[in-house]
């Protein structure tokens, strides 16, 4: 059951996995704007439009645009830009709280690992100080022979040969 649980374990930590996850709730999250974006702000202001250019009686007793007969004729609410807001700020905080959570779950993956050291490609040539590669016997730039460097790589080479066959 230990090596289940570890290997479950390394299945939900992966980058992708966790991902995927803070994807879909971002994207739930998400779609909550866009609900409200719709239903709140959008929708109203055309039911606006529609109700004027059909010519519907939407105005009151004083000759003022009444939004209620509007949002009432057409079967949409008034213009809520409150609850878009909210749904807004809602999002925010739920990405706040996710980037903290996923920050928090990077650093703890990290406190196991052990810093890879970067084996050096290039060199800088003696001559020019311009940028070569590392088993270069002569450089691009200004055609000097490297003798003794090209030497030391070689050496290595046969080591790291010698090596793998082992």
């Amino acid at each position: 059951m230990g090596k289940f649980i570890k290997e479950f374990k390394e299945f939900v930590m992966r980058g992708n996995v966790l991902d995927l996850a803070v994807g879909v709730i971002i994207g739930g999250a998400f779609q909550s704007i866009v609900t409200s974006l719709c239903n709140d702000v959008i929708l109203p202001g055309i039911s606006w439009l529609v109700a004027t250019v059909s010519g519907m009686n939407v105005t009151n007793e004083k000759g003022e645009l009444d939004f209620t007969k509007i949002t009432g004729a057409l079967n949409v609410g008034p213009l809520n830009l409150g609850q878009f807001a909210a749904a807004v700020i809602n999002f925010l905080i739920m990405a706040l709280i996710i980037f903290i959570m996923v920050r928090g779950i990077n650093k703890l993956m990290s406190i196991g690992k052990k810093p890879v050291e970067e084996v050096p490609t290039t060199k800088k040539c003696p001559f020019c100080v311009s940028e070569i590669d590392i088993k270069a016997t002569r450089c691009p730039h200004c055609t000097s022979v490297i003798e003794e460097i090209a030497e030391e790589a070689l050496k290595e080479d046969e080591k790291a040969e010698k090596k793998g066959k082992k």
